[in-house]
């Protein structure tokens, strides 16, 4: 970590002309390179301060390579600290967190005392279930969930609000649309990717949401995790977590696959012992019948990327 940490606050302290490269996670295809200026990183950085009400340090518990890890270290570089690998013992000090690591945290037997001293968890980089939610807070975490990407410097909607300067509104086809200070300035070396992405100062993002009067944000899930299955829209999300909620799964994804009768038919992966019947009868209960999944792949592990994002390709490839 120690190089990273020094590769970032040369980059801190010099030009601003001089872009950071940052990897997304490549969960639906190829990684693209997203080009970071430090304005943009600087902003993200203070208008988080401001959001928390707090400065201090940083616990990295993320790779370094994704903009999750890197937002940990320069938060922790522009308050003045080394950042951390491990829970602090004293000070006013933060942490970020994919949902993966908190779950697995949660049900192990580790003394959680020492993150519960935590200021603030940061829990992003996918949908956060409401029981894993209610779970930290009855074991007295302060966690707040972020909505952003590597696009937008990392969170930048907080609970469900935006960070201050920063706007997001709802486009064609549900697509969540993101401007203000914290934006990337391109994908290296596709410049026609670029254009398709950044439009009139606004970033397409690639999920679908909805506002509440108050201006909060919902999403939805992504754009192309809305399965058109028999005719029917199905999000993928909203039928994962309600099969996360069963009694004998640990962990689900759901993925629409291509199908000859269905257009795409919903197919659930499942770590738990639960068969198809069972599974569809479930997700029926609350959600509209067709929601159902027509399809469940038993495995013991869910396949995930180094960020702790589902592997879509592979999940697939597995149907």
């Amino acid at each position: 970590m120690r190089d990273v940490v020094a590769v970032l606050r040369g980059w801190l302290d010099g030009p601003n002309d001089v872009r950071l490269a940052v990897e997304t996670s490549g969960s639906t295809g190829a990684p693209k390179r997203v080009l970071l200026s430090r304005t943009a990183v600087l902003a993200s950085v203070a208008a988080t301060e401001r959001r928390l009400e707090a400065a201090g340090r940083w616990a990295l518990v993320l790779p370094p390579s994704y903009i999750a890890g890197v937002q940990v270290i320069c938060r922790s570089l522009v308050a003045g600290h080394e950042p951390v690998t491990e829970w602090p013992d004293e000070g006013t000090w933060f942490t970020s967190l994919v949902p993966t690591q908190l779950l697995r945290l949660l049900d192990s037997d580790a003394d959680l005392a020492a993150l519960r001293a935590a200021h603030t968890i940061l829990l992003g980089g996918g949908p956060v279930d409401p029981a894993l939610r209610a779970r930290a807070a009855d074991e007295g975490l302060r966690v707040v969930a972020t909505y952003g990407s590597a696009e937008t410097a990392g969170g930048c909607v907080y609970d469900g609000m935006p960070l201050d300067g920063v706007a997001v509104a709802i486009g064609t086809e549900g697509r969540i649309r993101i401007t203000g200070p914290t934006l990337f300035d391109g994908y290296d070396g596709d410049p026609d990717l670029t254009a398709e992405a950044l439009v009139d100062g606004w970033f397409l993002t690639s999920d679908a949401g909805r506002l509440a009067e108050d201006g909060r944000l919902t999403v939805l899930g992504r754009v192309d995790d809305m399965v058109v299955s028999g005719g029917v829209n199905v999000p993928a999300p909203a039928v994962a977590a309600r099969l996360r909620r069963h009694p004998a799964v640990e962990d689900a994804e759901v993925l629409g696959v291509p199908d000859p009768e269905w257009g795409d038919r919903v197919v659930a992966f499942v770590v738990g012992e639960v068969d198809l019947v069972e599974a569809r009868e479930w997700v029926a209960s609350e959600h509209p019948r067709p929601w159902a999944p027509r399809q469940v792949v038993l495995l013991d592990v869910i396949p995930r990327l180094a960020n702790g994002k589902p592997d879509r390709l592979t999940l697939t490839e597995l149907a």
